[in-house]
């Protein structure tokens, strides 16, 4: 009809050639780039890592070396830039060896991502979908609250109870990784804190009370993960560039390990406790807790889990068996254990994964179908820690392979004539103050051991001398919130503050420090056959020349 507006024509449909792919009649919008959005410290630390790998294979020209160990130099500058700056995410930064060895000429793709898949990352896989499973099934809850009741006491003693609670959060800590031991534990304190009044009604010693049970959680996991191979990254990329660095040596089996972890974290932990009780548990504190905590609360929350359930039963023995497993695959040198029924082809890694593969096909009994483990779960993997574990591994490997290592030798021969009694301690102190300002332990550890080794080689004494106190220095990161993740989870809570952190975190320390100059020279000489370091020296010298 004239006059009047017909209807718009209906939007175009999917199946219609014809309609445009943008609509015609919205105005296309520009975005504009500013200038200060492009000169950000973000975008200057990730041109800062290519452009350091630049400047050193310019300028940076070793005599007598071969080609590629300025190369390897200049690979080690940008990840390791990109590391400590965090320019991209450490899992991204990490995987970068695996384009970088090809581009620069030092390894073949296919060579360097052997170092992404060894026996170690293999444990690393294993343990973790098993310590998944723990955690699906509240089994670390419970187990923490029935140890709890036993150191409990009665009349209340917060001494005990914090021994207690330190226990229990060094035992979980030395199955699980230090972020899962303490993400678990935190809630078992956090219960206990919520049955005290308000902290603007609290008396003294109650606070402080309050303070020293988010203190013990926070410090008990990392001391609990240096005691076995599993407990923290750490100890695994010591062991794995252990065996990149010197194939030819004995390596280190779970059980060497806990000989020599065990001892030295039970030292450091019964260290903290006392430091934590005299800074924080005054006289007359039980009588001032005993209205708020007791058994009874305890024996509440155990109740409210209801009984142990199929699932749980079945995740507590497959836990019990890969522990066996692991502590008799190889016992001494003279008694060989299961190990050698399959001539010693089965390692650490490979428990791992069988018992991980067992959480998928025994029944939880839950649901039709059900298993312990579903995959769904298994997207919680740790890939993160997996990735920095290869890459470590994978700039050990070029660290050799490239000739840099023969560099890092001669530049160091200064230390030669140094006593060891020396440099054992400052060994300690150096990893364990650069620990504080690198949030990741681990990144630590994959900076300071390959250098480490080396320093040793020159001095003609066993690499393990420094390489272990080394790795378990970059522990102690105990100073600030920020030095480790497992700092933020007590943190975090509110009921503790970074002068709290620094009155347990010197003194602590100081003893870890101690500990560790003690033992590694006697009970690590015995464990790790370090007693004769330049008898190892030829050995390892003629070995690396039978290969190459």
């Amino acid at each position: 009809m004239t006059g009047e507006h017909s209807p718009p024509p209906p939007p175009p449909g999917p199946d219609d050639l014809k309609s445009p792919l943008l609509p015609l009649h919205e105005p296309i919008r520009r975005t504009q780039c500013r200038v200060n959005s492009i000169f950000t410290p973000q975008n200057f630390y990730v041109v800062l890592g290519p452009l350091l790998a630049l400047l050193v294979s310019l300028f940076v020209k070793f005599d007598g070396a071969k080609a590629n160990s300025g190369k390897m130099l200049a690979v080690i500058a940008w990840v390791f830039a990109w590391w400590l700056t965090e320019a991209v995410p450490l899992p991204v930064t990490s995987m970068c060896p695996l384009f970088l060895f090809p581009l620069f000429g030092i390894a073949s793709a296919d060579s360097v991502a052997h170092s992404y898949m060894g026996d170690v990352i293999t444990l690393v896989l294993g343990s973790f979908i098993l310590a998944l499973a723990v955690e699906r099934y509240n089994v670390h809850r419970r187990l923490a609250l029935k140890v709890t009741m036993v150191f409990c006491g009665e009349p209340l003693n917060p001494p005990l109870l914090l021994l207690g609670l330190c226990a229990t959060t060094f035992f979980v800590s030395m199955w699980m990784h230090n972020v899962a031991s303490a993400v678990m534990m935190m809630p078992v304190a956090t219960g206990i804190l919520q049955r005290m009044p308000p902290k603007e009604e609290q008396s003294a010693a109650v606070n402080k009370f309050c303070r020293a049970v988010v203190l013990a959680v926070v410090y008990a996991t990392p001391i609990g993960g240096t005691s076995t191979l599993t407990g923290t990254g750490v100890n695994l990329i010591l062991v794995g560039m252990w065996k990149s660095l010197a194939p030819g040596a004995k390596p280190i089996s779970f059980n060497n390990w806990f000989f020599f972890g065990f001892p030295v974290a039970i030292l450091i932990l019964f260290s903290f406790w006392s430091i934590l009780c005299l800074l924080y548990v005054q006289r007359g504190s039980g009588r001032a807790l005993a209205p708020y905590l007791d058994k009874t609360h305890l024996k509440r929350d155990l109740e409210a889990l209801g009984p142990m359930n199929f699932a749980e039963k079945m995740v507590l023995s497959i836990f019990g068996l890969l522990i066996i497993l692991w502590m008799t695959r190889r016992i001494t040198d003279d008694i060989p254990g299961w190990g050698a029924l399959f001539d010693g082809l089965v390692g650490d890694g490979s428990v791992s994964v069988l018992v991980a593969v067992l959480m998928f096909i025994i029944p939880n009994k839950k649901g039709e179908g059900e298993k312990l483990m579903d995959w769904n779960e298994c997207k919680k993997l740790p890939w993160k820690l997996i990735l920095l574990l290869g890459a470590g591994f994978a700039l050990a490997d070029g660290v050799q392979s490239s000739g840099l290592a023969d560099v890092l030798s001669g530049a160091l021969s200064f230390l030669e004539d140094a006593p060891y009694w020396a440099i054992a301690p400052l060994v300690s102190l150096m990893s364990s103050i650069i620990t504080e300002f690198i949030t990741s332990n681990d990144a630590t550890a994959t900076l300071l051991v390959p250098l480490l080794y080396h320093i040793a080689r020159t001095m003609h004494v066993h690499p393990l001398l420094m390489m272990v106190p080394g790795a378990m220095a970059t522990e102690f990161a105990y100073w600030l919130p920020t030095s480790t993740p497992s700092n933020v989870v007590g943190f975090a809570t509110g009921y503790i503050d970074i002068q709290d952190m620094l009155k347990i975190g010197v003194p602590l320390k100081v003893a870890g420090i101690a500990v560790l100059s003690l033992l590694m020279p006697t009970l690590g000489a015995l464990v790790f056959g370090t007693s004769d370091g330049s008898q190892w020296n030829d050995v390892i010298e003629s070995r690396w020349m039978s290969r190459t």
